[in-house]
């Protein structure tokens, strides 16, 4: 637990699946941590004072040092806070732990969500092939229950995107890219992660987010006629 002496908070916005790796992360280390809701239409001048550069979500601080970027927080928890360990100790598997979570977000983030949020259909196309690709290779690492073997590890919190979010925006236009025919392994996978007590308190509530992005969508698709 995070003691009397340290000050840990984290900027965040409910809906940012790099916001929930760090819920994530901080839950299952048990750390306690004071959250502040950031409105990004809006941005604070704590959120711009901590993160100049990109003055994006996440930004963890500790005792007034901030840190931003999802899986550089998720590393300094991991450096800081000793219990629950979410990297393997082994050098080359730590090694393997981040180039597969740099990976997600190369790969799949980016093509998942475009697949959704891109009017034109050719393009819309090549991102929903690669989005596909990416989840192929990604199923063949999968070489257990988890990523982390038989605890949520590094890579299974980085992958919180593929288990809620694909699902959540691709429901929108009733794409079907993550389903266990053509993924079993990574949907089971999937199921276990969301059913794990630790994740199920860090997620954000579902019908608000889908609300959001469905919104989103519609605009889209009413500004492009």
């Amino acid at each position: 637990m995070a003691t009397n002496q340290e000050d840990v908070k984290l900027l965040g916005a409910t809906g940012s699946p790099f916001v929930c790796r760090v819920r994530i992360a901080l839950k299952l280390k048990e750390i306690e941590y004071k959250y502040v809701e950031e409105n990004l239409g809006n941005k604070s001048e704590e959120l711009i004072k901590y993160n100049p550069v990109y003055k994006k979500v996440p930004v963890f601080v500790h005792n007034d040092k901030p840190i931003s970027e999802s899986l550089v927080i998720l590393e300094y928890i991991d450096e800081i806070w000793k219990q629950n360990p979410i990297l393997p100790n082994d050098p080359y598997q730590r090694s393997l732990a981040r180039f597969w979570s740099k990976f997600i977000d190369d790969k799949i983030v980016g093509a998942s969500f475009k697949s959704v949020f891109t009017i034109d259909e050719n393009e819309r196309e090549k991102h929903i092939e690669e989005a596909t690709e990416a989840l192929h290779i990604l199923e063949n690492e999968l070489k257990g229950k988890f990523f982390g073997g038989e605890e949520i590890n590094f890579v299974d919190i980085a992958a919180v995107f593929i288990a809620f979010w694909i699902p959540l925006v691709h429901e929108i236009t009733d794409l079907k890219l993550f389903t266990d025919e053509k993924f079993p392994k990574l949907y089971n996978w999937s199921q276990e992660f969301l059913n794990h007590p630790v994740v199920k308190e860090s997620l954000p509530p579902r019908d608000p987010l889908f609300a959001f992005f469905k919104a989103r969508y519609e605009g889209l698709v009413a500004a492009s006629k």
